[in-house]
């Protein structure tokens, strides 16, 4: 399965849409968002890609309770979690957060494949033991390139596609 990891778009629907064609022209079943999307608006363009997106709040995502509630009762394909979310795809288990420190615990545990943070807008890949440690960066652009990573699944390569 591939998917697609990325973080801090904070509406930069442009590059939002860049993003958006690359995932659906390289078959991505799903997207991993790892906080601060911003507006409702940002939700209701990721939904209309008819992809499942799974995303944490990040800390620029002020209004909380109406992201929430737009999610739970207009759009189809967003699913959001509080400070973490985890994930089963297969045999694949990925758990995500916005923050580094939080991140970095739950790469430690070893229970997962991959665990996803964002926040920094820089792009980050390790390893913690068996586990990948993945930064996508910003889509937004506002601190470096705009770009975001797609994953496989099944082999555990990671690729950052950029925007530019």
């Amino acid at each position: 399965m591939i998917l697609a990891v990325m973080s801090d778009t904070h509406d930069h629907i442009w590059n939002l849409r860049k993003a958006l064609a690359v995932i659906k022209e390289r078959g991505a079943e799903a997207i991993i968002h790892c906080g601060d999307f911003i507006a409702p608006f940002t939700l209701k363009e990721l939904d209309q890609a008819k992809i499942p997106v799974h995303g944490v709040f990040g800390n620029n995502d002020g209004d909380q309770y109406l992201l929430t509630k737009l999610s739970l009762t207009e759009l189809s394909h967003i699913t959001l979690y509080g400070l973490t979310g985890e994930l089963a795809l297969g045999d694949f288990r990925v758990a995500f957060t916005h923050y580094r420190v939080v991140a970095d615990g739950l790469a430690a545990t070893g229970r997962f494949d991959l665990v996803c943070f964002g926040h920094s807008h820089k792009v980050f890949l390790d390893k913690v033991g068996e586990t990948i440690l993945l930064n996508p960066g910003e889509v937004m652009g506002k601190d470096g390139s705009p770009g975001f990573y797609l994953v496989d699944t099944s082999t555990g390569i990671c690729e950052l596609i950029s925007l530019l």
